[in-house]
């Protein structure tokens, strides 16, 4: 399955998370078990808090970052809760997707 694929079911299973926990209001760790749970009924590989270890020249720093979910191998996902967007989100899933040389962040 594409990662284009994955991101429609992907979808699908986050809205029926929002919708069954009732909107906003719970922590991001809340929606992430969820989201979890749901993508994994599906047979989907779920993958939470992987390490992305962070190179700068030679040395790999003692920080790595941590992805929330990855789907599959192939779909970082970033789970947020919070009363307003920040355009920080969307750079912070483009590093992710540098760094682990992948296509398409959620």
């Amino acid at each position: 399955m594409t990662e284009y694929e994955l991101s429609h079911l992907i979808i699908g299973r986050a809205i029926e998370v929002h919708k069954t926990l009732g909107g906003p209001g719970s922590l991001e760790s809340v929606y992430e078990e969820a989201l979890a749970w749901e993508l994994e009924q599906m047979g989907l590989k779920v993958e939470r808090q992987v390490s992305v270890p962070i190179r700068y020249k030679e040395q790999e720093l003692g920080n790595p970052l941590f992805i929330d979910l990855l789907v599959d191998g192939q779909v970082v996902i970033e789970c947020k809760a919070t009363a307003e967007y920040n355009t920080l989100f969307e750079v912070q899933t483009l590093t992710y997707l540098r760094l682990m040389d992948l296509k398409l962040g959620l």
